[in-house]
């Protein structure tokens, strides 16, 4: 009974089986495509906001988020190199001797028993068939090793041993792309994590508040990060994102972006960018300036810059805060992109953070035929207003009037978290271009004073058209003008009719609301003609005028979701460009290389190297002549090596007739 191999065999048989290394790679291949389709190492708010929070807690458990980074990756890339490496030692001493051996002492018996195999009569005597042969199969390329016993002589050859050399370079390459990759992951970041010696930042703060722990020094492997620099600044570091966090990773040398360029279509869209920079390195003689571009990065002592996007640089904003409330006074705000600024009130106290100028927007918009077109819309801000408990609306404002449906409106878009849509408000333009009317028309609504004589102006004409004279109902009907006027300024037409709910039965509730909307909006009325007043005009309200009264009640009535005592327009703007690089040192990527070329080399010799082997057996007859048995093999392409091997037959038949000095060789395949 045979011995069951051990249980290190076992293990080395498993190793370096076929299939576990076809696994492998699957998972690898699958793992990549993962990689190549999931955008990798992007902030955790936009996974969220992509994916949801059960799809984003899926993924962020399976670390898609970094795939090459994630140990599971590293660890099947590990296991997959110690496969390869077993897989190659243990056929390794097999290929040296398969190499080595030239099969001299293959039976006759063996070789008619071949595939592709003849029979030859040969005219000459043994010697001078071993000679022709020899000569046959060095011309052919073959290595030859004669062997003579007693009653035969075989003369082996053997070509085509590159193609072995294949199977060494297909796997060793495969190990030398892995560990190229592994050089350039995140794994000394990861083992330092273990550690405790390194913890990425998930503060939004300046670089220079970052703690010690949370910096990398100049002096890394390896790394990948980026930074936006803005015109006539430089930097010395990069931000290498990590989960939710970020390290900050220090330059060896500063990069200063002394101009930033950028093209645009007729659309607005961008077109191409460049950026003018310069490389303070004290180990250069004079500062390295040069131009980078997309596909064009600059490569400097193993480290690459590339052109990677373009951004704000915190350009200088002039905004103008348009009090919504009586409650808060206007004011004017010389502001910066990236900065925030404290807003104070009689009450509450509120900070704004403008995070982004956009000098084009390109928007969907509807042309006067109805047509939906591309439209550049100007320039617009982003910013946040947060109070005081830290709760944070987002807002988006654009600077110059929008045209919809023929008519002219400031937008102004708000939400309350990254990933829902802008809710739009639209302020309606006046005659001069500006939201100055419905400025002070909102004002005088919450105007108590005017209001009020408002309403009793319009209640003594309707009681003197009615002939009556009653002070308590003309004093009532002021006090509903007043109060309903008031709750429209503050709660809109939302708040009116939950007040309606909440007094009336449900089956008065509709005709209450109609007299309701009725009383309010002749006060409001009355409120927008004192307003055209103020403004010097003496004449009846055109048709424009109601218009714009109609789109100012809309505007005021959405302004209770609005969120912000402020309508923020940006007056004027000083844009500053800011050029996004991306800096990587890669020493892997040669490696990898490397690698490739080594398996590019091998599969080529795989595929169109065969290794080949002809055997020619000679035995001497009686007659002063010899019989040859001719046989060969080939390790791939049979179809090919049957046609090789009949002109080679073909070949031995003409010139075992009769000697010749020189054997031509036939076309070699």
């Amino acid at each position: 009974m045979r011995n069951s191999p051990s249980s290190n065999a076992r293990l080395i048989s498993f190793l370096g089986s076929m299939n576990l290394a076809i696994s492998l790679l699957v998972v690898v291949a699958i793992a990549s495509i993962i990689g190549t389709v999931l955008q990798q190492n992007q902030p955790y708010t936009s996974y969220q906001i992509k994916f949801g929070p059960f799809w984003f807690d899926l993924f962020k458990s399976l670390e898609l988020y970094d795939v090459y980074s994630a140990l599971w990756f590293l660890a099947i890339l590990a296991f997959l190199v110690v496969s390869i490496a077993t897989c190659v030692g243990r056929n390794t001493p097999g290929i040296i001797r398969e190499l080595r051996h030239f099969r001299e002492n293959v039976q006759e018996k063996s070789l008619r028993a071949m595939k592709h195999q003849a029979a030859i009569n040969s005219m000459q005597d043994a010697t001078v068939t071993q000679a022709l042969a020899t000569r046959i199969l060095h011309a052919q390329g073959f290595k030859t090793r004669p062997k003579a016993v007693e009653d035969h002589t075989v003369v082996a050859g053997m070509k085509g041993g590159a193609n072995h050399w294949g199977y060494w370079l297909t796997h060793l390459g495969m190990i030398v792309i892995f560990l190229g990759g592994l050089m350039d992951s995140r794994l000394p970041i990861m083992i330092a994590e273990w550690q405790g010696n390194l913890k990425p930042e998930t503060r939004d703060i300046p670089a220079s508040e970052v703690p010690a722990v949370s910096q990398l020094s100049d002096s890394s492997f390896s790394y990948r990060g980026s930074v936006d620099i803005p015109e006539g600044s430089r930097a010395n570091i990069i931000f290498q994102p990590v989960r939710d966090g970020y390290l900050v990773q220090h330059l060896p040398f500063e990069v200063e972006v002394k101009e930033f360029r950028v093209e645009h279509y007729s659309t607005g869209q961008p077109k191409s960018f460049e950026s003018d920079i310069v490389i303070h390195d004290k180990t250069l003689d004079a500062p390295l300036e040069t131009t980078i571009s997309v596909n064009h990065p600059l490569i400097h002592n193993g480290v690459a810059i590339y052109q990677a996007n373009f951004g704000d640089g915190g350009s200088e904003l002039k905004l103008r805060l348009h009090s919504l409330s009586n409650r808060y006074a206007s004011q004017d705000v010389d502001g910066k992109v990236f900065r925030d600024y404290t807003l104070t009130s009689s009450d509450q106290q509120y900070k704004l953070e403008v995070n982004d100028f956009r000098l084009f927007n390109i928007n969907d918009m509807e042309d006067g035929s109805g047509k939906i077109e591309k439209k550049n819309v100007g320039p617009s801000v982003t910013f946040k207003l947060r109070d005081a408990t830290g709760q944070a609306l987002e807002y988006q404002n654009y600077m110059n009037p929008l045209s919809i449906k023929g008519q002219n409106y400031f937008i102004s878009g708000v939400r309350t978290t990254p990933n829902e849509p802008f809710r739009y408000l639209h302020i309606p333009v006046d005659t001069k271009g500006s939201m100055e009317r419905f400025m002070r028309f909102l004002s005088n609504i919450q105007n108590t004073e005017l209001v009020k004589q408002s309403a009793l102006q319009t209640t003594r004409n309707s009681m003197q058209q009615t002939t009556v004279a009653d002070p308590a109902v003309e004093a009532q009907i002021v006090e509903s003008m007043q109060r309903l006027t008031e709750q429209f300024a503050t709660k809109g037409s939302e708040g009116i009719m939950a007040e309606i709910a909440a007094k009336f039965p449900q089956d008065k509730q509709e005709s209450a609301a109609e007299a309701f909307m009725k009383v309010l909006n002749a006060a409001l009325r009355e409120v927008y003609k004192e307003t055209l007043k103020q403004e010097g005009m003496t004449a009846e309200p055109t048709e424009a005028d109601w218009l714009f009264f109609d789109d100012s009640l809309l505007a005021i009535d959405k302004l209770p979701a609005y969120g912000s005592p402020w309508l923020i327009h940006m007056d004027s703007f000083k844009q500053i460009e800011a050029s996004g690089l991306q800096i990587t040192r890669s020493p892997g990527k040669d490696v990898v290389y490397f690698g490739s070329l080594m398996l590019t080399i091998g599969v080529f010799l795989l595929f169109y190297v065969a290794h080949r082997r002809i055997w020619v057996w000679i035995k001497p007859l009686d007659n002063n002549q010899a019989e040859i048995v001719l046989a060969g093999s080939s390790n791939r392409n049979q179809p090919e090596f049957e046609r090789y091997f009949q002109q080679l037959q073909g070949l031995f038949q003409q010139v075992m007739k009769q000697e010749v000095k020189h054997v031509d060789s036939p076309t070699n395949h």
